[in-house]
């Protein structure tokens, strides 16, 4: 062979290679799905991306991220988790109850991660929290279980109040239930009668309030839901705007100016979570990876929107508090 053919061979093989071997490593980078009927400002990312930092992930190097918002709605979360089984994705994050349950349908054989579910056993999601028994694994947030705790908060700041207001999203309708649920019982307990209104889309928040001012109703329980947590601040500005003591089960309504807040720290459930991708990128089932409970709850009290509605809030919830925003 001559020098020239060879070398010409040579820089053949030199091109094909490399392009080749990138192939093959860009191949071989685990892609993860994340379905959240949230957005991406809502923080629960935030603490996923955190959580694959700390484990040595780097988005776009070694792991990639197919991301699938509702943007505060679950019209399109079925179809989304679809759309992420198509791509054959390694696993799919799946963000609160109705998000992980479109997961559910849409595979029985891709790893499931849910995180924040109020209550898997009872959805039908794992069979138990020591041994899922499934492809689905992850956290439990226990938001319906602590909803008694924040009717209890708000009845304590406005303990002469019968009547208490209550926004819901019939649209998140399994773990709504199981909200409604306890804040009936804790109503019960407490002698109160619930003003109950839906909210679906933001559109409805004034028509709600103005239900609220007709009644006459000057406490207001917003349960947990990605619609209401996106849309934190429009809000706490309606509640300060119609004088309304508010509780919410997101630590950003009280940040954004609402009264108080109580609930699990949805930011570290999310970096949890990572931990589970983590183990079963590396071989584990999640069959076999308990599902966690949070260990940290947060309450938070806005001081200077207590003091604006000329409201006392008492000491043992002051002392209580993670955070008192003054």
């Amino acid at each position: 062979m001559r020098r020239r053919d060879f070398l010409a061979l040579l820089g053949g093989i030199g091109v094909w290679w490399p392009v080749g071997t990138h192939a093959q490593q860009k191949a071989m980078i685990p892609r993860i799905g994340y379905l959240s009927p949230g957005a991406p400002t809502d923080g629960m990312v935030d603490g996923f991306r955190e959580g694959l930092k700390e484990l040595g992930y780097v988005e776009g190097q070694n792991i990639e991220i197919e991301y699938r918002w509702g943007l505060g709605t679950f019209d399109r979360i079925g179809e989304y988790a679809k759309a992420l089984v198509q791509l054959n994705v390694d696993v799919i994050v799946a963000v609160v109850t109705q998000a992980s349950l479109a997961a559910q349908a849409a595979s029985a054989t891709i790893p499931i991660v849910m995180v924040a579910v109020a209550d898997p056993v009872g959805v039908g999601l794992v069979a138990s929290l020591a041994r899922p028994g499934s492809n689905i694994t992850g956290t439990s947030g226990m938001s319906a279980e602590i909803v008694g705790k924040q009717f209890q908060f708000l009845k304590e700041v406005v303990p002469q109040d019968t009547r208490v207001a209550v926004f819901w999203n019939p649209a998140n309708a399994a773990f709504q239930a199981l909200q409604l649920s306890q804040v009936e019982i804790a109503a019960r307990a407490s002698g109160v009668q619930l003003q109950l209104l839906e909210a679906r889309t933001p559109d409805d928040f004034e028509a709600a309030f103005s239900a609220i001012s007709r009644e006459g109703t000057r406490a207001l329980h917003i349960l947990a839901d990605p619609l209401f947590g996106l849309h934190n601040g429009v809000l706490a500005e309606l509640a300060a705007k119609n004088r309304l003591a508010t509780i919410s089960g997101v630590r950003s309504f009280a940040e954004t100016g609402g009264l108080m807040a109580y609930g699990p720290s949805y930011f570290d459930l999310a970096k949890r979570s990572a931990t589970y991708v983590d183990k079963i990128l590396k071989g584990a089932k999640p069959e076999d990876l308990p599902v966690e409970q949070p260990t940290r709850f947060e309450l938070v009290v806005n001081l200077k929107t207590a003091r604006a509605l000329n409201l006392t809030i008492p000491p043992h919830i002051l002392a209580r508090a993670d955070e008192v925003i003054e």
